[in-house]
């Protein structure tokens, strides 16, 4: 057995007198692929922001890679949500990748042997080579989100961090966003720490699910955390979860709870 890539033990965190989570232990194997569900303000971004080293713990640990989580650690590649770049943004996609290549060395970027080589396998690696030489600006938002997890892969990460990755993205990006992701995970050995509102879109994909909501969480498989019985004992309340062509939806979240944005009125939402 390898160590694993992520261990969080005993983590807590308390934020303005409320606890997001307490007690939180959870171990991600290379390879494996974790999501997090829960509503807004559950500490779902939070968490990822603790093993980025950008927030403080009020309980407990998290190693990466069998270190102390620090800020700037290369063995952890992040995907932000995708933000469009402005229409008149003239760095062209490979400079982007570049950036992610060599850009966290101290001083000017000075390009070394063989970076160019490991640009252009970036490149083909998240299917964008056929446009390594237009504007950013000029690129959809699919397009513009496999060159953030082009920039993310740069360092031969051992975890990388997803938040909400597939937002704002169309189905059919949000399909191929999920592919690469998911065949560089099997393909490089890096756990993975997906957050999403909806798990729909990465479910063929997920190994285990930690879910998180109103100061608790649970964690397993999908089949054992997507489950009224489960979901109605975490929220506390009645919660229907409900199969329908091929989609799961979660029924009943309680008034008091924070919504996602696309909540309707009958509290229907995809599940997460």
């Amino acid at each position: 057995m390898t160590d694993p890539v992520l261990r969080i033990s005993g983590a807590g965190l308390r934020l303005r007198g409320r606890d997001l989570w307490h007690g939180l232990d959870l171990a991600i194997a290379s390879g494996e692929f974790v999501a997090v569900l829960g509503p807004s303000g559950s500490g779902k971004t939070t968490l990822l922001r603790a093993i980025l080293g950008l927030q403080k713990l009020s309980a407990g640990s998290i190693r990466v890679d069998g270190r102390p989580v620090r800020r700037g650690n290369d063995r952890v590649g992040y995907i932000p949500q995708q933000r469009p770049f402005p229409l008149g943004t003239n760095m062209r996609a490979r400079d982007l990748i570049a950036l992610g290549v060599n850009g966290t060395r101290f001083g000017a970027p000075i390009p070394r042997r063989g970076d160019r080589a490991r640009v252009d396998a970036l490149l083909e690696a998240v299917g964008a080579a056929s446009y390594a030489d237009d504007p950013v600006g000029s690129l959809s938002g699919g397009e513009q989100q496999r060159l953030r997890i082009g920039q993310a892969l740069a360092d031969h990460p051992a975890l990388l961090l997803c938040d909400e990755p597939l937002s704002s993205l169309d189905l059919k990006n949000q399909r191929a966003v999920t592919s690469i992701i998911d065949e560089q995970r099997r393909s490089t050995g890096a756990g993975v720490m997906f957050v999403t509102h909806d798990i729909n879109p990465v479910l063929a994909s997920v190994d285990r699910i930690l879910y998180i909501a109103g100061g608790r969480f649970r964690l397993g498989t999908p089949d054992e955390v997507l489950r009224s019985d489960v979901l109605s004992e975490l929220y506390g309340a009645p919660i229907e979860v409900v199969r329908t062509a091929g989609r799961l939806l979660v029924a009943g979240i309680p008034e008091g709870e924070p919504h996602h944005p696309h909540h309707d009125h009958d509290h229907e939402e995809d599940a997460g």
